[in-house]
């Protein structure tokens, strides 16, 4: 009996991160942003997007030993990287997940390049073409004022954004009730004013970052209901009132970007916290993470919306996951931070009436324009 002759691939030879590079980039008072360039045995680079993990002497300090441990694997070990780090990262917290991210972005990167294929293509390939990104206006919106927020929202529309977001209750006071009613309304006063702005057919979206408790929450809900959101993001710290305040308003709901891991989200989820899930790339564990949380999510019958106003590189990561998701919904942008933002990546990052293209390059389809970097450096 004849048997059938199958081709041999050749396999990719082995290559092993060898050395590293960080580039921090100033960019305004809310933070700089910290970009990471690995470098393989075989010469080939990855990026990564280390921003924003609270205390960035503590993130460089865990990125170069995560980093000494990572010499060790291949950069096909992403889910032995994985298993080895994720019990340190609980321990550590915030700067040691930010540091994992931005190694393990780095990994996938490479693994595209490798192979010659975007990294999409690694995730389950692409299920959309263009990424429909919102713009993030309240790290740029000055004076935090509604004709602040008003101003900087039309600049985003007239850059083609049909979507903004803002989170005009930063700055709460804590325990005098009448100031923090007073700064509520002001906050209130600065979501009709962009809702103005916006219109009737784009969409606002407001983060509260858990400065209320259930009672105000739910009596801010009753008040923003008329201004027809996209959705309200953690509007109260515990999970037991995150799950009473979804069950209790009629706005779409949205959370969970500080949370790390699949096992974190689980709770979450099962909780009845939000409607919509949003992993950040940087804090929930990496692109492997968020492909994990947004299943978990999917199964549970929820959309997913991945947390991300940092770096242009770390939308390029983020970018690649979200077209592979049946249950994504749409992108966060950091809008207005800095004029030259687009240059830091090469090609330069573009969106077209408030869309990114997927990039059909190896990895991530970016490089890092060094000019740029070091011109800004922090």
């Amino acid at each position: 009996m004849a048997t059938l002759a199958l081709p041999i691939r050749p396999q990719p030879a082995p290559v092993a991160p060898a050395d590293l590079e960080v580039f921090q980039v100033k960019v305004n008072r809310r933070g700089n942003w910290v970009i990471v360039r690995m470098r393989t045995s075989a010469g080939i680079t990855g990026l990564g997007d280390a921003s924003h993990g609270g205390a960035d002497e503590k993130t460089l300090v865990l990125l170069h030993r995560f980093f000494a441990r990572l010499k060790g694997y291949s950069v096909w070990d992403v889910g032995r990287f994985r298993l080895d780090a994720f019990a340190e990262i609980e321990a550590a917290g915030r700067p040691a997940a930010v540091a994992f991210g931005a190694l393990e972005q780095c990994l996938w990167d490479i693994q595209g390049k490798i192979l010659g294929v975007p990294a999409h293509r690694l995730f389950g390939g692409a299920l959309r073409t263009s990424i429909r990104n919102y713009a993030n206006i309240n790290r740029s919106a000055e004076p935090r004022s509604p004709a602040g927020f008003a101003q900087m929202a039309r600049a985003a529309f007239d850059a083609g954004f049909d979507a903004v977001k803002l989170a005009p209750f930063d700055g709460m006071p804590r325990g005098d009730d009448a100031a923090i009613d007073q700064h509520a309304r002001q906050a209130v006063d600065c979501i009709a004013a962009v809702r103005e702005v916006a219109g009737p057919n784009r969409d606002v979206l407001v983060d509260v970052h858990s400065t209320l408790n259930l009672e105000r929450s739910l009596k801010l809900a009753e008040v923003l209901e008329p201004l027809k959101l996209f959705w309200i993001e953690e509007a109260t710290p515990r999970l037991e009132d995150l799950a009473e305040f979804n069950r209790r308003t009629q706005i779409p709901t949205a959370g969970g970007e500080s949370i790390f891991g699949v096992k974190n989200f689980y709770r979450y989820i099962a909780a009845g916290a939000v409607d919509i899930t949003m992993p950040d790339i940087k804090y929930c564990g990496g692109l492997l993470e968020m492909k994990k949380i947004a299943a978990l999510s999917e199964g549970a019958g929820l959309m997913v919306s991945p947390h991300g106003p940092a770096s242009p590189v770390g939308n390029a990561a983020a970018a690649q996951v979200c077209a592979t998701l049946p249950n994504f919904l749409i992108l966060e942008h950091s809008f207005g931070e800095a004029p030259w933002r687009a240059e830091l990546t090469d090609p330069p990052e573009e969106l077209r009436q408030g869309r990114t293209n997927l990039s059909n390059r190896p990895g991530f389809g970016i490089s890092l324009n060094e000019k740029i970097a070091r011109k800004y450096a922090a």
